[in-house]
Formats: structure tokens, C-alpha cells, sequence
């Protein structure tokens, strides 16, 4: 017997939340990634937390528009091993595509292969995520909905790492995390409407109980804890703020390099050149 499967249990407020994490994670990640550019010496640093902040902001997005994921007639448990490979997969595939467009640049080819790696790993982690998921029932997917959600998550990846290094200032950053936030959500949901359960015992429970709202929480406590801590240290970088004209410019040289220069007097002698005669009256 097919059960229903319904995602919005909650009403709007597990999408209208999955998606505000999903725009925060992209938000951040491409501040990171802009900034790694600003200042090439810290280069790797700020795209490792711009691949963590963009992780954790899929995989929060995921795991949130999941409690209101229910299924009539089962109950919903989640197997905690694939729960967390899901975010370290999350993680690592989006690592692996922003660090090749930040130290290979933004040519089409770089731009598609890490396009494709990344969307096809978001994927993996989608699809990893609800392998965790266990009723008394088996799941199906419709195939070609699944390809739609895979397409969808590689066109937003591929469009997340080129606004990453093609767009530099604060609100321009701010509006493309909307937009990614938008299609990354719309993947998972595509995604959701490909299945379908199948049940093969009755249960008592027909929604998500406290116990597992009480295990969703506790796992999405520590990427919030990170999202938070990558919020903060972006929001204190002074280059946050900078424009397009001040990113073009080189990084300033430190005071301690100007004051230790060789003084060979030739800007004394060009200023003594310049300035207007000393006359005493």
C-alpha cells in the first residue's frame, strides 16, 4: 500500500527555515571565496570556511525541510552514521569545487568541471541524507524527477563558484545568495516530490514524533554553531565592505615595510625641487 507522503507538515515554516540557511550558507561562503581573492596569502584558509559555510548551509537546509517531512501511517527515524556522512560528503564535494575555481581561476572549462563535481556530490549528499531514513515501508524514486533535482543542483553550483570569483561587492554578494538560495532549496524539494513510499507494516505513529524533532535539533546544532562563528568572522573583516573599484586595487603594503625602506633622498631632493622658494623678510 502506497502511504501519503507529505513535506510540509509544519505548514511554511520548514521551507521559509531551510531556506534562510541555505541563503546564509551561500551568503558567507561567497564572502569567504571573494575574500580569499582580496588576500592571496590567506588564500586557502578563507575557502576551506567558505567550503565549510556553504556545506553547512546545504546540509542544514536539508535535515530542516526534513522535520516537516512525514509519512501517513510510519514512522520516520534516521540512521545516524549515513546522517553525518551526509554533511561530511556536503562539505567535501563543495571543498573540492571552490578550491578549484580559487586557485585555477574562472575559465569555462574550470568553471564546469567544478560546476559538475559539485552539484553531482549536493546531490550525493541529498540522496545520502535519505538513504538515512528509515519506515516500515520501502521508498521509491521517479527517475526522471531525480534527474531534474541533479540537473538543478549542478546548474546551482555552477552558478554559486562563478559568482563566487565574478562578484565582489556586499549587496551583490547578498542578492546571488538569494538567488542560490532559491535554486538550492527548489533541488531538495524537486528531490522530495520523487518519492514515494510503499508500506509494508502499519504503525501507530503517522508524523514526525518529539523524539525524532529532539534528534534532528541535536544534529543541526553544530553546523549552526559553525554558520554562526563564520558569520562572525566575516562581519568583523574589514574587506566585507570594499567595492569593485577598492577590490581592484593591490592590498596596501604593511606600515613597518614603508618604514623600514632605503632612504636613498631622491623624493627629498624632488621635494625641495617642487616646493615654492623660502624668502625671509
Amino acid at each position: 500500500m502506497n502511504a501519503t507522503v507529505s513535506n510540509f507538515y509544519y505548514g511554511a515554516a520548514t521551507p521559509v527555515a531551510a531556506y534562510l540557511m541555505a541563503c546564509l550558507g551561500a551568503a558567507l561562503g561567497l564572502r569567504c571565496t571573494t575574500r580569499s581573492l582580496r588576500r592571496p596569502k590567506h588564500r586557502a584558509g578563507w575557502l576551506c570556511l567558505g567550503a565549510i559555510s556553504i556545506g553547512c548551509g546545504i546540509w542544514t537546509m536539508h535535515f530542516i525541510a526534513m522535520i516537516g517531512f512525514s509519512v501517513q501511517g510510519a514512522l520516520v527515524t534516521y540512521d545516524l552514521t549515513k546522517t553525518v556522512l551526509s554533511l561530511a560528503v556536503a562539505i567535501g564535494v563543495v571543498a573540492l569545487g571552490v578550491f578549484l575555481v580559487g586557485y585555477r581561476g574562472g575559465s569555462p572549462t574550470t568553471l564546469a568541471t567544478a560546476g559538475a563535481v559539485t552539484g553531482l556530490g549536493v546531490a550525493a549528499m541529498h540522496y545520502l541524507g535519505m538513504a538515512a531514513v528509515h519506515t516500515n515501508g520501502t521508498v521509491h524514486y521517479d527517475i526522471r524527477t531525480v534527474a531534474l533535482s541533479v540537473l538543478i543542483a549542478v546548474v546551482a553550483a555552477t552558478a554559486a563558484l562563478w559568482a563566487a570569483i565574478s562578484i565582489h561587492t556586499l549587496w551583490a554578494s547578498l542578492g546571488a545568495s538569494l538567488v542560490m538560495g532559491v535554486a538550492v532549496t527548489g533541488m531538495h524539494y524537486t528531490g522530495m516530490a520523487a518519492v514515494s513510499v510503499h508500506l509494508t507494516g502499519q504503525s501507530a505513529v503517522s508524523q514526525s514524533s518529539a523524539g525524532l524533532l529532539s534528534f534532528l535539533l541535536a544534529m543541526l546544532a553544530g553546523p549552526l554553531v559553525v554558520l554562526l562563528v563564520a558569520a562572525v568572522i566575516v562581519m568583523f573583516d574589514p574587506d566585507m565592505v570594499l567595492g569593485d573599484d577598492d577590490w581592484r586595487r593591490p592590498a596596501p603594503a604593511p606600515a613597518s615595510a614603508s618604514a623600514h625602506a632605503p632612504h636613498d633622498g631622491t623624493d627629498d631632493a624632488h621635494a625641495q625641487q617642487s616646493s615654492p622658494p623660502y624668502h625671509r623678510w
